[in-house]
């Protein structure tokens, strides 16, 4: 399908197109609607071979669009974080590990252990679960950039740092009890 035809399509859709992202996420506020329907069109322009033909235009741009939005969802789910226990539990975060909250603080030599200890449980990891955690933790990198960057999909990714954080976890916890 030429461009200048995409184009029209869009064009003339652009509101059904808002509206059917709108439904599927029950939002009244349209900005992460129009957000949306923007991302899928500049994907769709930005294809490799635009002239490649497209059976059913309409179909694809709906498909794409509801892709779109189940990706938009996972982003919305909660993710084990650093800063905050799971579920309740008092366990260290691997915050606390990194910092010194405590009223009576660690020695150097307690401090300088215990992260001897968290830098021990990330080596052990696998090395994407270790990347994933370096990045998101010490430099910074969010998660969708991360997405884009490693053309990964952010779910994947997601997972992974769960996955190591669990182990993390384990590893620091076996770790305290052989003292």
């Amino acid at each position: 399908m030429e461009s200048p035809a995409l184009a029209e399509f869009f064009e003339k859709e652009h509101g059904r197109m808002v509206g059917y992202v709108r439904r599927w996420l029950n939002e009244a506020v349209g900005e992460e609607a129009e957000d949306i329907v923007q991302d899928v069109a500049l994907n769709i322009f930005d294809r490799g071979d635009i002239t490649a033909p497209i059976r059913d235009l309409s179909a694809y741009v709906y498909r794409a669009l509801k892709n779109r939005i189940v990706d938009y969802l996972r982003q919305k789910k909660p993710f084990l974080s650093l800063d905050a226990p799971r579920n309740g539990e008092e366990t260290p975060t691997l915050a606390d590990m990194l910092s010194d909250n405590s009223a009576a603080p660690p020695s150097g030599l307690e401090r300088k252990e215990r992260h001897d200890r968290l830098y021990q449980a990330i080596d052990a990891l696998k090395p994407e679960d270790r990347a994933i955690i370096m990045a998101t933790d010490f430099e910074g990198w969010t998660f969708q950039e991360l997405a884009e960057e490693w053309d990964v999909p952010l779910g994947t990714l997601l997972a992974r740092k769960a996955r190591a954080l669990k182990k993390i976890r384990r590893y620091l916890e076996a770790s305290d009890n052989s003292f």
